[in-house]
């Protein structure tokens, strides 16, 4: 793994879509195993989005129209489906992460 060059910092809006989407995840385990599983979902999303954010921001898909290269999208895969977050290369080596959402989500929240 490679050693994060860029800081990666969540907005409040994204860490609202975090709670949001722990939230569905907690509310929905049936088990003992799937409530597990949801924890661990939880942390390896925002490992992903720390490690791969911190390290190669500019190497993943352009989010939007227009000439703002800056915002960017990734694609947190996760069993069958995944996550997408939406983010921003900003000055200083610094990527806000602006909101999350499930893949089957209509948009960000």
């Amino acid at each position: 793994m490679s050693r994060p060059i860029y800081s990666v910092l969540f907005s409040r809006r994204a860490e609202a879509d975090l709670d949001r989407l722990a939230e569905h995840l907690l509310r929905n385990a049936r088990t003992l195993e799937e409530l597990e599983r949801a924890v661990d979902i939880l942390r390896e999303l925002r490992a992903a989005v720390v490690q791969q954010l911190g390290t190669m921001p500019w190497s993943l898909r352009k989010a939007g129209e227009g000439s703002r290269t800056t915002r960017r999208e990734l694609v947190v895969p996760c069993g069958a489906t995944g996550y997408v977050v939406l983010y921003e290369i900003e000055p200083g080596q610094r990527v806000l992460v602006l909101a999350l959402r499930h893949q089957l989500e209509q948009d960000y929240h």
